[in-house]
Formats: C-alpha cells, sequence, structure tokens
C-alpha cells in the first residue's frame, strides 16, 4: 500500500510560478514510477508530467514541456512539480499517482491506467 499526499497548490498571476509537493509513505518496491496528472472542470484527467524514482528520467506532456519540471529526492520519498510561467489553462486539481509496477519507458507513465495510488489532489489557480 502506498499513501500519497500532496501539497503547494494555491493561487497564481499568469506567468507566476508555483511548487508541487507530493509525499509518499508505504512504499514496498524499489523501482516504480511517479507522475502528475491535472483535471479541469469540465475537462478529462490528462497526463502532465512523471519520473521514474529508480533512474530519474522524466516526461512531460507537450503542452507543459519548457514551462514545468518534475523531480524527487528518494530520501524523503518525495516528488515535485515546479511549475513556471504558469498560464490560466493550467488551472487544475492536480494529483500525483504511483505506478507500481512501472520496469521503463514513457508509455506506461503517461497513461493514467497504469497507475496504482492516487493522492487526494491539489488546487491550482491562476489568474489572467
Amino acid at each position: 500500500q502506498v499513501q500519497l499526499v500532496e501539497s503547494g497548490g494555491g493561487l497564481a498571476q499568469a506567468g507566476g510560478s508555483l511548487r508541487l509537493s507530493c509525499a509518499a509513505s508505504g512504499r514496498t518496491y524499489s523501482r516504480y514510477g511517479m507522475g502528475w496528472f491535472r483535471q479541469a472542470p469540465g475537462k478529462e484527467r490528462e497526463f502532465v508530467a512523471a519520473i521514474s524514482w529508480r533512474s530519474g528520467s522524466t516526461y512531460y506532456a507537450d503542452s507543459v514541456k519548457g514551462r514545468f519540471s518534475i523531480s524527487r529526492d528518494s530520501a524523503n520519498d518525495t516528488v515535485y512539480l515546479q511549475m513556471n510561467s504558469l498560464k490560466p489553462e493550467d488551472t487544475a486539481v492536480y494529483v500525483c499517482a504511483v505506478d507500481q509496477f512501472y520496469s521503463g519507458g514513457y508509455s506506461d507513465l503517461a497513461a493514467a491506467r497504469h497507475y496504482d495510488y492516487w493522492g487526494q489532489g491539489t488546487q491550482v489557480t491562476v489568474s489572467s
């Protein structure tokens, strides 16, 4: 069992920055992936970014490349999402997730169906 707790959401102006954190506990596997997804009102959940815990390889949705950066702190089992140059369309509930059986590659981490554990989410609102 893995528990995930997100934090760091809030209100930012367009062009501003926020850093989201996701603290994981109860991990029993040494090789897994962690990702961020977001869902805005009236829209489907979409992939944002992900990272391989073992290798540190990162993956991003085209919509956030060059603006968002995902990183990990292995000692604290925490993943971060640094969001820069925020846009109003970034407004959404951001949720982190764990792909417990991840072994490599992009496709597994980009698809929500492959994730086994989900956090409660944190609201990000970007004003224009």
